[in-house]
């Protein structure tokens, strides 16, 4: 029986993984002006961040409408048995939903099943990874499905915003915006919780903002797979990356570029941690052996959550 894989490119996959894998992306759209453009498709990461700073044009995003993901399942379903879909949450998207109403335009939709991963960037990239290697591996959609589900809360992602000033110009910070409208100048750092972005604290330069980074993945528990994502300092990831495989030598650090979908709203210099923890599932401590073994320890924050405008 062959599972096809499909996910929506705010998942931030390398390129290299997407066809190692045989996963299929669905853009999200982004606008600039009265201009819009397929993410990763009509437009690259260069260009969406050139005309962020340089060209200072105003940004959208939306989600694809449903007919986008009824024609990629129909094209799949008549080489493959069926599909598994990952979305980006559907708390700050509208991608999710979307997908499902493409499920509801398939003849056979009921071999599609469309699954809210209630993150984002490499959070739900590392979650169609799972997906991805489970389907090579054999395993039926249902195991697959359960296998996601007990995944997705243990799967973690941290952001270090070089600044706020493009996620206010979305207008959608809400009751934070007061909290947060002095502190431009200061490094923020992001939490995804339960689907949600939520403030994780504040560093006052770079580097201390990336050593707080490097905690969290220092305090998690048993972890499987780790991902670090940038916008624009290539160099600031791979250094991320070599002090971190300096101390987890289990599984693999995957580096990729954040898309024009999320890079509107993070805007450059955004660096995103995301890793996925063993869960107890038999199949995957067989396939997966063992990582870290420390307790994630983040501190309570009673702030207001941060939303940015949805896709």
């Amino acid at each position: 029986m062959t599972i096809k894989i499909v996910t929506d490119s705010t998942a931030d996959l390398p390129p290299d993984l997407i066809q190692e894998l045989d996963i299929t992306i669905v853009p999200a759209y982004v606008g600039f002006g009265n201009k819009t453009y397929r993410d990763g498709v009509d437009i690259s990461q260069d260009e969406v961040y050139q005309k962020m700073v340089n060209e200072n044009i105003p940004a959208t995003t939306s989600q694809p409408p449903p007919a986008d993901f009824a024609d990629v399942y129909k094209k799949l379903l008549k080489e493959a048995d069926e599909i598994a879909s990952i979305q980006a949450t559907s708390k700050l998207s509208g991608l999710y939903n979307s997908a499902l109403q493409g499920k509801e335009m398939v003849s056979g939709g009921g071999r599609i099943a469309v699954v809210d991963s209630l993150s984002v960037s490499m959070g739900l990239g590392l979650l169609t990874i799972l997906a991805a290697r489970l389907a090579k591996a054999g395993e039926s959609l249902p195991n697959i499905i359960e296998e996601l589900r007990q995944s997705i809360p243990h799967t973690h992602l941290w952001g270090l915003f070089d600044t706020l000033k493009y996620a206010f110009k979305g207008g959608r910070l809400g009751k934070a915006k007061a909290l947060l409208g002095g502190m431009l100048p200061v490094k923020a750092l992001l939490v995804m919780r339960d689907g949600e972005l939520h403030p994780a604290g504040i560093a006052r330069t770079r580097a201390k903002g990336i050593e707080r980074l490097i905690n969290n993945l220092k305090n998690s528990v048993n972890v499987q797979e780790v991902a670090v994502v940038h916008s624009t300092t290539p160099d600031d990831a791979q250094t991320l990356r070599e002090r971190i495989s300096a101390f987890f030598g289990r599984g693999p650090i995957h580096v990729s570029r954040l898309g024009p979908a999320l890079g509107v709203h993070g805007g450059p210099g955004t660096l995103v941690l995301a890793l996925r923890e063993k869960v107890n599932s038999l199949k995957q401590e067989v396939k997966e052996g063992k990582g870290l073994k420390r307790r994630i320890s983040l501190p309570s924050l009673h702030r207001p959550e941060l939303h940015f405008s949805r896709l």
